[in-house]
């Protein structure tokens, strides 16, 4: 079985045999076994070409979109109390680093 989250609460016999009775109640509902797997197939050949393509391009990619400037991740050894002092000033912090950083090299130019 596999871990649960804390809190999870699960049916009781009583409470799964209610279930049952009301899916064998329901006309529309069927168990779907061995046979309606084996006879499965993907939606790309199942569907007409068309709807498939159309279904495709609804589809979102997962997580938020890329920026166009994307940042690099790098890692840096920095004073403690530099770092609690950007951290302390809440969500962000490593942006408003990134802005610090620039504004110096904007004031203090390396070439």
């Amino acid at each position: 079985m596999p871990k649960l989250k804390a809190g999870t609460v699960l049916p009781t016999a009583q409470d799964d045999a209610a279930i049952q009775a009301g899916i064998s109640a329901d006309a529309d509902a069927r168990e779907l076994g061995h046979t309606w797997d084996s006879q499965a197939k993907p939606a790309q050949e199942a569907l007409p070409e068309h709807m498939y393509k159309a279904l495709v391009a609804l589809k979102r990619p997962r997580g938020r979109p890329k920026a166009e400037a994307t940042k690099v991740f790098t890692a840096i050894r920095l004073d403690a109390d530099l770092l609690n002092a950007f951290k302390a000033t809440g969500r962000g912090w490593q942006t408003r680093v990134n802005s610090a950083l620039r504004q110096f090299i904007n004031e203090h130019p390396l070439s």
